[in-house]
């Protein structure tokens, strides 16, 4: 997923919204200031290659609608019990609350052809919710537009982001189109885990691209992401390169015991001097998405690890200090790129 996620607590479960060009949306939120110029009108968009250890937005990762279940907020069997007939997989379980068997989820035929699940629509509480609902390009970018007297004002927009817009790359490309078409100003976040020709078609309708950067360690970024930095870095330096007017930042969170050392913060700045014209942010670490794992029947792997005291702010300096003109860095630049150069071409 996308470094700095702002996502929802909850899904948003309902009918199909709009026509033309459809995709799985898992929230639509608007009024955000940290994702693109302006005010903007996020969508999140369901699916991600990438498995970050740290993800905030666990539900946007697979591509199917998703149930998540919340003890919490459930009324109880003997109060409620609406659940038990919406589907075979949930069944009566210890403290008068309803046991969700994922197994059984798994092969939910309503989820398969990527409809919301009735499951998600039988709880009065929402104790039980699906994550990720159909929704029309049409329907989306109308959803937009309610806040286009905001967006105007600010310079604002739309922002795409997830899980990976790119993940859904014709409907992405849809949003993005009719957002242009509407004149309303379109900004992706992308974890530059696509293939450059995909990547490459949605730069063309783009006023701004939020770009991943986690490591550019290969063992470490394999070990921690689920996958190599290579196509990532490669993309970067493709898209910089044929759209150079593009406005670009690359945006890198500080995870504890992944990247949060010097070694990592010079091999980021040294890396980005192969595109010069990007702008950088370091975004710390934070575990706000721990508790969505257990509602999704997931560990969080990360456990109770902090960044520690002064960590960004070192983090920020050296990658900085790192991108500066010097014979060491350009040397070292040019040593990590040569593996990575063509890969997006």
């Amino acid at each position: 997923m996308a470094a700095c996620d702002h996502g929802p607590q909850g899904g948003t479960p309902g009918p199909p919204l709009g026509d033309g060009p459809r995709g799985l949306v898992f929230n639509v939120q608007g009024f955000s200031v940290h994702d693109g110029p302006g005010i903007r009108t996020m969508v999140f968009m369901k699916g991600c290659p990438l498995r970050c250890r740290w993800c905030s937005n666990p539900e946007s990762q697979s591509p199917l609608p998703e149930p998540a279940l919340n003890p919490g907020r459930c009324l109880g069997l003997g109060k409620c019990g609406l659940c038990l007939p919406a589907c075979p997989a949930i069944s009566a379980g210890p403290g008068d609350l309803p046991s969700l068997d994922r197994r059984v989820c798994r092969e939910c035929p309503d989820a398969l052809a990527k409809a919301v699940p009735r499951c998600g629509q039988a709880c009065p509480a929402r104790a039980l919710v699906v994550h990720g609902r159909p929704m029309g390009a049409a329907g989306a970018i109308a959803a937009v537009e309610r806040d286009s007297v905001f967006q105007a004002r600010s310079g604002g927009g739309l922002t795409l982001t997830g899980g990976e817009p790119l993940a859904q790359g014709a409907f992405a490309l849809a949003l993005l189109g009719l957002a242009r078409s509407a004149r309303v100003g379109a900004a992706m976040e992308t974890s530059g885990q696509a293939p450059y020709g995909l990547l490459r078609e949605a730069a063309a309708r783009l006023d701004f691209l939020l770009y991943d950067l986690k490591s550019a360690d290969p063992a470490k970024h394999l070990e921690y992401v689920g996958a190599g930095p290579e196509t990532i870095m490669g993309n970067l330096i493709s898209v910089c390169r044929d759209f150079p007017d593009l406005p670009v930042t690359v945006r890198t969170p500080v995870v504890p015991g992944f990247n949060d050392d010097r070694a990592s913060a010079e091999a980021i700045g040294y890396f980005l001097r192969e595109v010069p014209g990007v702008s950088h942010e370091a975004l710390p670490y934070h575990a706000m998405g721990a508790q969505k794992y257990a509602f999704l029947g997931r560990t969080y792997e990360m456990g109770d690890v902090a960044l520690g005291d002064g960590a960004l702010e070192a983090f920020r300096e050296t990658v900085a200090t790192a991108r500066r003109p010097g014979k060491a860095a350009r040397q070292a630049a040019a040593r990590r790129a040569a593996n990575v150069r063509d890969v997006g071409d």
